[in-house]
C-alpha cells in the first residue's frame, strides 16, 4: 500500500515540475519575443538607447563607464619569477643572510 502511495506522490510531483518547467519556458519565450519586437526594424528610439543595464564593476566612482582595458595579462620569465620570490623571501621577518641558500 505504501508503495502505491509513494508512486502516486512521485508521479504527481513529477507532473507538477514538468508543468512548471513548460510554463516557465513559454513565459521566457513570450518575453523575449516581446523585447525583440520592440527593437526590430533596425532602429532604436532614444529612450532604449540611453537605458542600458551595466554591471556596477564596469563603472568608476562617479558612475561613468570605464574606458581602460579590463584584463591585462603579463607573462614573466622563470628568472624574473625566481628573483621576485627570492626578494620576497629575503624581506620576510624570519630570514637572515646566513640561512640563505643560493642554488
Amino acid at each position: 500500500m505504501l508503495h502505491l502511495l509513494y508512486i502516486l506522490a512521485f508521479t504527481t510531483l513529477a507532473f507538477i515540475a514538468v508543468r512548471n518547467l513548460i510554463r516557465s519556458l513559454l513565459t521566457v519565450g513570450m518575453e523575449s519575443q516581446r523585447y525583440n519586437s520592440h527593437s526590430a526594424g533596425g532602429f532604436r528610439s532614444a529612450d532604449s538607447r540611453n537605458y542600458q543595464n551595466i554591471h556596477p564593476e564596469l563603472l568608476d566612482e562617479s558612475g561613468n563607464v570605464l574606458k581602460e582595458p579590463l584584463l591585462v595579462m603579463r607573462s614573466l620569465s622563470v628568472q624574473d619569477a625566481r628573483t621576485q620570490l627570492d626578494n620576497l623571501y629575503q624581506s620576510s621577518p624570519g630570514s637572515s643572510e646566513e640561512t640563505r641558500d643560493d642554488s
